[in-house]
């Protein structure tokens, strides 16, 4: 059954119904705005949300994205004031203020930015030389934006960043930088080492002058106590010695000792006369008791009471250290041996009693 042409028109006039009204709503996006055109002329911009238009008479020509936008350019070679090419390459942070000025100020403002960006940058880093450039990034930066931001105004967009992602000097200059740190690291390492080496040679000298003072001041101590130690030692062998003198002297003349006595102590002595290191042969003398009546008359008699020291040693007393006395031990010490001289010498007078005459 063929549709009849009332049908056929209803059905029209539902396609142009829907047609009309997709043409009359608009719908935007957030962060995007819409400008409209009547008759290829500008009639309005479009907010974000439902948006109501005339159909078949005005049309939304261009759709602006006002969020921040990001764009990377690619290297482009720029020379310094010392005329060495560098390549430099940027990114570009913008955001679009003004839709319509952005839309009919300028054909494509994303290559305009490219371009204005690229001959800003060249008359900035044209006045620089090559360290300076390197190492005045920030400063690149502030000048770039501010020229690109001045030049853009009037197209409706905010340069808000500019940033240099990289500056690469050629091949050649590279390797005479790198040889150039190497250089400095080199040269500051060795800087270091030769001042560590000169505070320890400090601190070794400090350290031995110490060690040194210290050894001199227990060497000295050590004398001190030595000769303190000596002089001790003589005080109480001299000390001995007197106590021994006193002791023998009072021996001898309390044993009223004879002439056989003293011919015995002279036997005694004679095998010591052969032990001396010269002594290969002595004579013992055939008259032996004739000899020893001539010794006995060259010493004379020996007396029975010489009238020396009575005083009594105490063999068992120890030996006391006096530093105090000195010069009494010593004048004890003479006072004994000048008795035993005057007591053993040809001129004496003591009592004695006749000697027996030598068999």
């Amino acid at each position: 059954m063929f549709p009849t042409a009332l049908t056929v028109v209803l059905v029209l006039l539902v396609i142009l119904a829907i047609v009309a009204v997709s043409m009359t709503v608009k719908i935007v996006p957030q962060a995007r705005a819409g400008i409209v055109e009547r008759f290829g002329k500008y009639r309005a911009t479009l907010p974000a949300g439902l948006n109501i238009v005339m159909p078949f008479v005005d049309k939304v020509r261009y759709m602006i994205d006002t969020r921040e936008q990001v764009v990377s350019f690619p290297p482009q070679p720029v020379i310094t004031e010392d005329n060495l090419t560098v390549s430099i390459d940027t990114v570009i942070y913008f955001q679009v203020t003004d839709p319509v000025s952005a839309t009919y100020e300028i054909a494509n403002y994303i290559q305009a930015i490219e371009q204005l960006t690229m001959t800003t940058l060249r008359n900035i880093i044209g006045g620089m030389s090559l360290e300076h450039a390197l190492t005045s990034r920030d400063q690149i930066n502030s000048g770039l934006r501010g020229e690109l931001d001045g030049a853009t105004g009037k197209w409706g967009i905010r340069v808000n960043r500019v940033e240099l992602k990289g500056i690469d000097p050629p091949p050649s200059i590279s390797d005479a930088m790198e040889k150039q740190m190497r250089a400095e690291r080199d040269k500051r390492a060795a800087i270091l080492t030769a001042e560590g080496e000169r505070q320890s040679a400090i601190l070794s000298a400090e350290g031995s002058k110490q060690a040194s003072i210290l050894t001199a001041e227990g060497e000295k101590q050590a004398q001190i106590l030595n000769a303190q130690a000596d002089r001790q030692a003589s005080i109480l062998r001299a000390q001995g010695e007197g106590q021994a003198i006193q002791t023998v002297f009072q021996a001898i003349h309390d044993g009223n000792p004879d002439q056989k006595l003293l011919a015995y102590q002279y036997l005694q002595t004679l095998p010591k006369i052969a032990q001396g290191e010269n002594a290969s042969t002595w004579i013992v003398p055939a008259e032996l008791t004739k000899a020893l009546g001539s010794i006995g008359g060259a010493i004379g008699t020996v007396p029975v009471d010489g009238g020396g020291s009575k005083k009594r040693v105490d063999m068992e007393a120890p030996v006391v250290e006096e530093t105090e006395d000195d010069a009494g031990t010593q004048e004890a010490v003479e006072a004994a041996l000048e008795a035993a001289k005057d007591a053993e010498g040809p001129g004496a007078t003591p009592k004695s009693r006749p000697a027996p005459d030598a068999e």
